[in-house]
């Protein structure tokens, strides 16, 4: 007894000519759909369907990873809540955090728990690093010859980090140099058994996690500290991630054996449930017990990182163009922009022409760890680097460039790339107040932020903690960071992706504060980076409420300065935008920088005392007991408005 091919194409859910098709492809003749078929027939159709459906559900079991997962990523992968995938990982004992990333090994292992499997595929065209390496030299092995180990000290806050890097900067300054002062450019060298260690001094609390990381991917070694009396710490375990992601030679050198309740082994056991089995035991992981603050076995402990870097033949072709990477950067007012450049490879000439991301120019001067100026700058040689158009971010390529045209053509390019990337679509203005009635009616899922700050390495701790804000319900995207005052196209940025603007040690300009005002931009700036996070994760949970509002009533330029006897200095000013009042406060700033914040002291116009000054007119101010004021300072007038709050 036959099956009719029309109910044969309706127990499968398929259209009559399309089981027709497939029949014909299999060499079945059939006319119509009223045709019937043998059931033996139907049964290798059924089967094929069902092999079908168990490879689909199949599929529906499987993730698909291009490269590593966060936390909050493979939760969301999983259909399941962050926290829970934080318990699992303490409880095959590794610590991490909703934002940290996960090795394929540990993706797979959580997956299987939850009934998935992960599988590695390899991405499509990603999109290009606008920021890579312009010109891609190959080296002769002949041209080739030893260069200095670059080295991180990485590891827990008060595990004595910066403790063992003055140590190691003041017994080993080169010879003749003895107590001079080193300058402190965010990387330095020392002479160890007459051969040369640069060492990167990355910071060490836990919201440069990035800087951290980019420090590991510029070094050679890794030197990942451990207090004895405290053992492995989350940023502990955060280090020896980067460094294994880097797959950078690690070191630990085991701190404050000193101390009476040091454990050193247990250190040692600790390390081992993150795949650092030491040498001792049997495994590959050098330890030195140090105690940074006595300076004991730090000769052992450079020995062994050259040691280790012998192992590695670190060479370089110092007779190319030079490319390196970007330590720190900051908006000097004297000398403009300056980059702490770690050479990685070529020489760096004075009168180079040169790009450091969306940064150009040309090298100007160059100034060693020891202050001293230099004409050229070798590999693995940090120095600082003057005449770049703009601050450059800590972990950008500085390259040699054959022209300042070539160089500011791609600065441009890079620029205007970096700021489409940074525009995306918005659907209702944000602001702290409201934030919390906005994620609560599901109108905000990204709460994107603008910061600009006084140097790089705020703006990467603000980040950082940011980032970490982020919830099941609300992501915290940091859209751009940069150095310097909060300037009109930090509005426009800030208005195009929806975005507030959180400044540290900076204020918005005139013309920045009226665009705000009519984009209804939320501009907070903040002396103190704590409150900042606490202002943000509080808005977040609906907690904060100001009873006062800031309110700029004013903004007076400096143009001329004059000292009274038994005043102090006067500021002869001109207010170029709204009022000033002789009660009001008073915020000093210096290049967009704030530089001091008070009271005014006094407020004239020619000889006689006002209460008030207006746009346009000058003015005599002085400042209560403040004096360094130079030509060119901005004060910014403000008063401080009760928000009446409605029952």
């Amino acid at each position: 007894m036959g099956i009719r091919i029309y109910q044969l194409a309706d127990e499968l859910d398929l259209e009559n000519k399309e089981l027709i098709d497939i029949l014909q492809e299999l060499d079945i003749d059939i006319n119509s759909h009223m045709s019937t078929i043998e059931e033996d027939t139907a049964d290798i159709v059924r089967d094929m369907f069902e092999e079908e459906e168990t490879e689909e559900e199949s599929l529906e079991n499987v993730i698909e990873v291009e490269d590593v997962l966060t936390v909050k990523e493979l939760g969301e992968e999983l259909d399941v809540k962050p926290n829970k995938l934080i318990t699992e990982l303490i409880n095959m004992g590794t610590m991490a955090t909703i934002n940290q990333d996960l090795d394929m090994e540990t993706m797979e292992e959580l997956a299987a728990e939850y009934g998935y499997q992960i599988k590695e595929v390899e991405g499509e065209d990603e999109e290009e690093d606008i920021y890579g390496l312009v010109n891609d030299y190959e080296d002769k092995e002949e041209d080739l010859e030893l260069r200095p180990p670059v080295v991180t000290v990485m590891g827990h806050v008060d595990h004595g980090k910066t403790t063992l890097l003055d140590a190691i900067r003041k017994t080993n300054v080169t010879e003749g140099e003895a107590g001079g002062i080193t300058q402190h450019i965010g990387a330095y060298q020392v002479e160890v058994n007459d051969q040369k260690v640069t060492f990167l001094d990355t910071p060490g609390h836990e919201a440069f996690t990035s800087m951290r990381a980019r420090g590991a991917q510029a070094t050679d070694v890794a030197i990942i500290i451990v207090a004895a009396d405290d053992g492995v710490m989350p940023q502990t375990v955060e280090a020896i991630n980067h460094a294994q992601a880097a797959e950078v030679p690690i070191i630990v050198a085991v701190n404050k054996i000193d101390k009476p309740n040091a454990q050193p082994e247990k250190v040692k056991q600790e390390l081992t449930e993150h795949g650092l089995v030491v040498e001792e035991w049997g495994g590959d992981t050098v330890t030195v017990p140090i105690s940074a603050l006595k300076q004991q076995n730090l000769d052992e402990l450079l020995e062994m990182v050259l040691l280790t870097a012998e192992m590695e033949e670190l060479k370089a072709n110092p007779n190319r163009p030079a490319n390196g990477v970007i330590v720190e950067a900051e908006l000097d007012r004297g000398r403009g922009p300056v980059a702490t450049a770690l050479v990685k490879n070529g020489t760096l000439n004075i009168g180079d022409y040169i790009v450091a991301g969306s940064a150009h120019g040309r090298v100007r001067a160059m100034i060693d760890d020891h202050g001293q100026r230099v004409e050229k700058a070798g590999p693995a040689t940090p120095v600082e680097v003057l005449g770049l158009s703009d601050v450059p971010s800590a972990g950008d390529i500085l390259e040699v460039m054959p022209s300042g045209t070539n160089a500011r053509d791609i600065a441009e390019e890079r620029e205007e790339e970096k700021r489409a990337r940074e525009l995306v679509d918005h659907k209702t203005a944000v602001n702290l107040d409201d934030l919390f009635e906005q994620i609560q009616q599901g109108e905000i899922k990204d709460l994107n932020i603008v910061i600009k700050a006084d140097v790089q390495g705020s703006i990467e701790a603000l980040k950082e903690s940011l980032l970490d804000l982020s919830t099941d319900e609300v992501q915290v995207n940091v859209v751009h960071g940069g150095v310097g005052g909060i300037t009109e196209t930090d509005v426009m940025l800030a208005s195009a992706s929806n975005a507030i603007i959180i400044g540290f040690n900076v204020r918005p300009g005139t013309n920045a504060r009226k665009t705000a005002e009519k984009e209804n931009i939320d501009i907070r700036t903040y002396r103190v980076i704590y409150r900042a996070i606490e202002d943000v994760r509080k808005a977040m949970e609906g907690l904060l409420e100001p009873d006062y509002k800031e309110v700029v009533i004013g903004e007076v330029e400096v143009r001329d300065t004059f000292k009274v006897p038994d005043v102090g200095m006067i500021a002869g000013a001109y207010v170029t935008d709204g009022i000033i009042k002789r009660d009001a406060e008073l915020r000093l700033l210096r290049d967009g920088k704030i530089i001091h914040e008070g009271k005014i002291s006094s407020l004239k116009r020619f000889k006689d005392d006002v209460k008030e000054v207006r746009e346009g007119y000058e003015c005599g101010i002085g400042i209560e007991d403040y004096n360094d004021l130079k030509v060119g300072d901005v004060m910014e007038v403000y008063e401080y408005e009760e928000i009446k709050r409605t029952l």
